[in-house]
């Protein structure tokens, strides 16, 4: 019979560490989402805003970074000047033109600055 006896404290310390590893969840970090929008998620404007706005969590790259407005009808309704903002690497946004009243869809896909890639969408109302 082979008895391992007591490991070493540091034996112990690396040990504990690897199995703490084991069963950390994955960074939050990781992947950029959402923090709040304008209009937001849902909402039910009295007027057409001039432009959608996402807010992330963290910095995300312009390179490969989108966002549309799309009309029920699945008619694309922004300017087509969508992308990241040059002050704000968290900042998502696109002109939209007077939109009439009715519902809409913001589509978004973004890729972060360690590469994980999220996407999404939200519906909002304008009155």
């Amino acid at each position: 019979m082979v008895c391992w006896g007591r490991p070493s404290p540091a034996r112990a310390r690396a040990l504990l560490l690897a199995a703490a590893l084991l069963v950390a969840p994955p960074s939050a970090r990781a992947h950029a989402f959402p923090e709040h929008a304008d209009p937001r998620v849902g909402a039910s404007v009295g007027a057409s805003p001039p432009e959608v706005r996402i807010w992330f969590d963290g910095e995300i790259e312009p390179v490969f970074s989108t966002v549309r407005v799309e009309n029920e009808n699945k008619q694309r309704m922004d300017r087509g000047d969508g992308g990241v903002s040059s002050e704000d690497h968290r900042l998502l946004a696109v002109r939209i033109p007077p939109l009439a009243p009715g519902k809409y869809r913001v589509y978004w896909s973004v890729v972060a600055r360690d590469g994980h890639r999220t996407e999404g969408d939200y519906p909002f109302t304008v009155k």
